[in-house]
This record gives C-alpha cells, sequence and structure tokens, in this order.
C-alpha cells in the first residue's frame, strides 16, 4: 500500500517527468519552484490528475477545481496531487503550475507530465485462501479469531528424492507438488504497455530476513514452467520485467526456518519502483509496498488427540512386545509403523530420539518430526524413514552445549487444551523437565528450550524432574482422554497411593502378596506388601519422591488451570541409586502408550492378591469407568530392565488439531 506522499521538485521553466503510483500522493513545493517577483500561482491539470492545496497553518487542503483560480504564493505552500486511473500511455496527465507578479502579470510556468501507474504485491492478509488486492491488513500481523495476516509453511519435506536434505535447502522447485506447501504471493501492475526508460520495479527482502524465507518465480513459462528461487538466502533483490497493461505475476513463498530463539517467526518482502536520475548515477526509490508473512509453528499432539501411526523398534529381544503392541493398535485403529535393524542400530528408544507434531497454514498442513539433539544409534530414522512429501523433519543440535538426558524427548509433554484464570490454551501447554530453580542440576540446552519457547502456540510449563535418574517428565505425568465435560485426567505417579493400597491390602490379611511373580528381571528375591511396608530406608525415599510430585503437581494445578477431581494418582514405587536420582521400583504405568481409548500400561508385577495382581486391578477400577480400556504389557526383558518402559520405546503421530493455531492470542 501507499506510504508516506513522495516528494517532488519542479523547476520553473521547465517540464518535468514523473510516475504517480495509484491511490499515493505526490507533493511538490510552489513556494521553492516559484521565480523571483512571483506573487501569487494558478494550476491546470488535466482530467486524470486530482490537484489540492496545502497552506502551512491550515488542517484542510482545498481542492483545485478550476483553471481561473489563483492563490497567494507563501511560504510553506504546496500541491498535492494523485492519480486514480493508469495510464494508457506515457506521460498522457499533466500539471501546469502558473506564476504571477503583482498587478496578475504572468511570470512563468513550472510542469510536470505525470504516468500513472498501479504496483500492489498482495498476500491472503485474512487467511481465506483468496490472495485479495491491496488488503489494509497485509503489512502487518494481529492475533486472534478477528486477526489478520498472510502465514508462511515451512518446506522442510521432501517432495522429491534427489535433492538436499529437504526441499527448503534447495533453490529450485522440482515438482509441482512442492508449489502446495507454499503461499502465494501476487505481484499487481496496471499502466502504459512500456514504463518510461530506465524505471524498475524491484523485489527485495532484508539481510536478517534473508535466511528465514524464499520467493520463487517462474521461469521459461511456456516451456515447462520451471520455478526457479528469486529471493532467499543468496538473493536479497530481484528485478521484476513490466509486463505492461494490467497483469499479475505470481510468486510462491516458502519459509526456511521455524521460530526459534534468534527469529520472531515474523518476514517482510518488499516491492520498491525505482527512478533513473542520469547514467552512472544510482537509481532512488520512489514506491514501496511491503508484505508480512509469518512463518507457522512446528506443534506437539497431546495423548488426547486420535492416532494415526505407531512407530516402534524391532530388537532381538522384543519380538513378543512388539505382537503385543500390534494387538493394541489393531484395537485403536491406528497404524504400526516398524523401524529394523538397520536403521535403529541397536538403539530401542524410539520415544528419546523423535517427537511427532505438525505444521499447519491455510493452503496446507503436514506431520513434522523433531528430531532431538540425542545422537544415538537411531540419528537415520528421520531423515531415511520419516522425512518425504508431505512428512516434514526439523533438527535442532546445539553446537556448544553438552547434550544431557533431559534433552530426550521423553522430557517433553503437551497437556490437552485447558483453560487457566480465564486465559485459554487450545492447543495445550507443553511441559518440559527441568533442575530445581535454587540447584545446578540438569537442565535442557539452551537452544531446544529457547525453540519450543519460540513457537508461542503451546507456551511452555517448566517441570522439576532432575531428581530422577533418567530426568524425564513422562517418568511422573502423563494424560488419558475421557469423554465427560473435562474431555481429559491428568495421571500423576504416586508413591503415597501405593503405600495406600499395600496398607489396605495388609489390613485385609493380605500381607504375605508376593510380588514380581513371573518377572523377569534379575532380582528373584521373594518380596511382599509386608517387605515392602517395614523397609524404612524405601520409605523414605518414597517419601522425598512423594515430596518431589507433589511440587511439580502445585506447578501443574497452578498452570493448567486445573482441580484435585481432574487427577488421578496411579500407584508406583521408586528406589533411589548410588547417586541419588530415583529409579522405578517395579515397571512404572505412567509410562503408558495412550491410543484414544486404549492403554498399553507397563504390567506392574505388583503382590497376587486372589489369582489377580492388586496394582493391576486398581488401576481397571481407577481408569475403567472412564471409559477406557487398559492392557498391561509387559515390558521388563526389554525396556524396564534399562531404565525406560512402553512408552519410552514408541512414538505415536497423531491426528492434527481442528483449531487453527492463529485464533489463539498468546
Amino acid at each position: 500500500m501507499p506510504g508516506e506522499p513522495r516528494t517532488l521538485r519542479l523547476q520553473h521553466g521547465n517540464r518535468i517527468e514523473a510516475l504517480c503510483v495509484l491511490g499515493g500522493h505526490v507533493r511538490a513545493d510552489v513556494f521553492g519552484a516559484a521565480p523571483a517577483g512571483a506573487v501569487a500561482f494558478g494550476v491546470k491539470h488535466t482530467e486524470g490528475v486530482s490537484v489540492d492545496v496545502l497552506f502551512r497553518g491550515r488542517a484542510e487542503p482545498e481542492a483545485v477545481s478550476g483553471a481561473g483560480t489563483r492563490w497567494p504564493l507563501d511560504e510553506g505552500t504546496v500541491l498535492r496531487f494523485s492519480m486514480s486511473r493508469a495510464s494508457s500511455e506515457v506521460n498522457d496527465n499533466k500539471v501546469t503550475v502558473s506564476f504571477y507578479a503583482d498587478g496578475g502579470k504572468p511570470i512563468n510556468q513550472a510542469g510536470v507530465f505525470l504516468t500513472g501507474v498501479g504496483i500492489s504485491l498482495d498476500v491472503d492478509a485474512d487467511r481465506d485462501g483468496v490472495v485479495e488486492k491491496n488488503s489494509p491488513n497485509k503489512a502487518s500481523w494481529a492475533w486472534g479469531p478477528e486477526g489478520h495476516g498472510a502465514i508462511l509453511l515451512v518446506s522442510c519435506d521432501k517432495e522429491f528424492p534427489f535433492i538436499p536434505p529437504s526441499d527448503c535447502d534447495s533453490e529450485q522447485v522440482f515438482n509441482r507438488e512442492d508449489l502446495l506447501d507454499m503461499a502465494q504471493m501476487v505481484l499487481r501492475t496496471e499502466g502504459p504497455q512500456r514504463l518510461p526508460r530506465g524505471y524498475e520495479i524491484v523485489l527485495s527482502v532484508s539481510v536478517n530476513d534473508a535466511d528465514k524465507v524464499g520467493v520463487f518465480h517462474v521461469q521459461n513459462p511456456f516451456f515447462g514452467q520451471r520455478y526457479v528461487q528469486v529471493l532467499g538466502r543468496r538473493k536479497l533483490f530481484h528485478a521484476v520485467p513490466y509486463p505492461g497493461g494490467a497483469a499479475e505475476l505470481g510468486f510462491f513463498v516458502e519459509g526456511l526456518r521455524f521460530p526459534d530463539e534468534t527469529f520472531s517467526g515474523l518476514v517482510s518482502i518488499h516491492v520498491s519502483l525505482l527512478e533513473p536520475l542520469a547514467e552512472g548515477i544510482p537509481h532512488s526509490p520512489i514506491f514501496t509496498d511491503t508484505v508480512v508473512f509469518r512463518v507457522a509453528p512446528w506443534i506437539m499432539t497431546p495423548n488426547t488427540l486420535a492416532p494415526v501411526n505407531l512407530f516402534v523398534c524391532s530388537m532381538k529381544d522384543n519380538y513378543l512386545f512388539t505382537k503385543e503392541i500390534q494387538s493394541l493398535v489393531a484395537k485403536a485403529s491406528c497404524k504400526l509403523k516398524v523401524c529394523f535393524g538397520y536403521i535403529n542400530r541397536g538403539d530401542r528408544w524410539m520415544q528419546d530420539e523423535i517427537r511427532l507434531g505438525y505444521t499447519h497454514a491455510p493452503h496446507n498442513s503436514f506431520p513434522v518430526v523433531l528430531d532431538s539433539p540425542r545422537e544415538r544409534g537411531m540419528e537415520q530414522l528421520p531423515v531415511k524413514e520419516l522425512l518425504g512429501p508431505d512428512f516434514g523433519y526439523v533438527h535442532k543440535e546445539p553446537l556448544f552445549e553438552a547434550v544431557a538426558s533431559l534433552d530426550s524427548f521423553g522430557n517433553v509433554e503437551v497437556s490437552p487444551p485447558v483453560s487457566v484464570a480465564g486465559k485459554e490454551y487450545p492447543l495445550g501447554r507443553i511441559l518440559i523437565g527441568s533442575s530445581f530453580p535454587a540447584s545446578a542440576g540438569r537442565r535442557m540446552t539452551r537452544l531446544l528450550r529457547d525453540f519450543l519457547y519460540a513457537q508461542h502456540v503451546q507456551a511452555p510449563v517448566e517441570l522439576y524432574s532432575d531428581w530422577l535418574a533418567m530426568g524425564k517428565v513422562n517418568e511422573f505425568v502423563t494424560f488419558v482422554p475421557t469423554s465427560d465435560k473435562k474431555r481429559f485426567r491428568m495421571l500423576l505417579a504416586s508413591p503415597a497411593a501405593c503405600y495406600r493400597l499395600f496398607r489396605e491390602k495388609q489390613k485385609e490379611g493380605q500381607g504375605e502378596a508376593t510380588m514380581f511373580k513371573g518377572y523377569s528381571g534379575t532380582d528373584t528375591k521373594r518380596v511382599t506388601i509386608n517387605k515392602v511396608l517395614s523397609n524404612e530406608v524405601l520409605a523414605q525415599q518414597n517419601q522425598y519422591v512423594q515430596r518431589c510430585i507433589d511440587w511439580n503437581r502445585d506447578i501443574l494445578k497452578k498452570e493448567l488451570g486445573l482441580l484435585e477431581e481432574d487427577i488421578i494418582d496411579l500407584p508406583a514405587l521408586f528406589k533411589l541409586d548410588k547417586q541419588g536420582k530415583a529409579v522405578p521400583y517395579f515397571p512404572n504405568t505412567v509410562t503408558m502408550i495412550v491410543l484414544a481409548k486404549d492403554l498399553g500400561i507397563p504390567k506392574p508385577f505388583g503382590p497376587m492378591a486372589g489369582g489377580e495382581c492388586c496394582l493391576e486391578r486398581w488401576i481397571r477400577a481407577l481408569l475403567e469407568p472412564l471409559g477406557l480400556r487398559c492392557r498391561f504389557l509387559e515390558d521388563v526383558a526389554s525396556y524396564h530392565g534399562s531404565l525406560g518402559e512402553v512408552r519410552c520405546g514408541t512414538s505415536v503421530q497423531r491426528r492434527p488439531f481442528a483449531f487453527k493455531w492463529w485464533h489463539f492470542t498468546p
């Protein structure tokens, strides 16, 4: 859209030539152009030009309606003229200023020949899929359902197999499907068949934005429609040939980076009209139009969304576990994707390696895998098995920070949609495990943490997880869907609930009920309810663990707007290792797989009473009235023995939210 009025310098005794952009204004200093002895002036103009006189000290301009009017020549007097219709020929409109001495004697004239041109750089600012002409909101961004602003997707998928790692690394479009990921931008022009000699139209981006956005335009439109990058990392400007008459030139725009610690997500693209002065003198801009895009964020999906695919590694010792998972997946009507040994290279911890989310714009949406900084055997999985057409990939690897277990994605969770003190979080809130605020313990690397914060739409909450040996939030909190008004429950691991259950069983005369029957772990000692309850060291350790969980419970209640009735305590026990960090005493049931109403829960091997595990019976009593189906999976040999559980060895791709993230107000 036209910005500030352009200043034009008239010259008495001369007629100059100028372009006038439709919708804009040109100002000319009449007093400064007047010859000596002039005390008044008059104005004549052709029909295609509107002219106003502006006097210093007067708020309102005076329109020039006829050729006979004269005005006193006072310092600060300027003319303002504009055109509303494009010229059909160069210099087909003019404005003539006549200067008069005392007594009305004509002294001299100054004139300007005008060529009216229309230039508008346009985007889908109202997000309805249509690139509207000259939207008043195209150069700004506003959040919310009544907001505005165009949206870009990061082209982080890979439509064509024989190109660099992802589409955003390429400066060419090899496949028309690539264009479906890009936002449309249209340069609309109208005017004569040619511009006056030397004028240029130039697209540009700033140095700061050049590594964040790519713009493509068709080359050789009559011979195969090959699209090439005209703006991007190595191209800050592009001269656009003027097409003549009324024309629309289409461009396709992609994001090259997700928002992060150094990038707010907003990028600007400009079109400028450049005017020549003389040969050998640089051109100068006389008009600039700007559009603004926001790069769509990477969005995590909570357990309450429907599953699409479940990923698991095939290992020598998890064949039976994989068969059980296959049955669970079939019930949940999703698909099982197995990562075989040539890709996983002995690494079984699927959830620690990848986190599956998505990105979304009005014109397209596709899943995106976030690859963790953790580099073990499975680092090739996201690129070789997932990255492809409409399946994106993003990787965050710190250059100067050491990677710790808290950088694994078992340490990143996301809540379902919540409302907190009147503030809505329709895409939930990310949960990140960290160390106690006053300690110097393990923390997530700043690069990854800042990336999660920079997405804006799932405002992170930091929890205290450093008390755990592996340090991951999914070891003590998860969420399950329900069909009631709340739509979900938060599950917390609870030593207090376990001790309460064991004491009840002891009172019922079942103190000698034995744990770990059929357990394939290394510890084969007979463990009973009585032994657990009489173990003072274990009791003290679990008091400490419960305090750590309660600290997080209070944070979660406050930051997610939860009440006690929204929380279910699942019985759990922990023990401290030699470093004073907590590890599960028996398989941790909180680290379950959630596939809609079907839950794959680590088999806890609790005390057997009446031929049934009392922990399993208690968990069923807590969850099945909510419409959930519990299936207990034996994971000791394949996961629990290595300080992990079933969820640590799997990762779930889920359907995206129906909610449009741009309707959120951060």
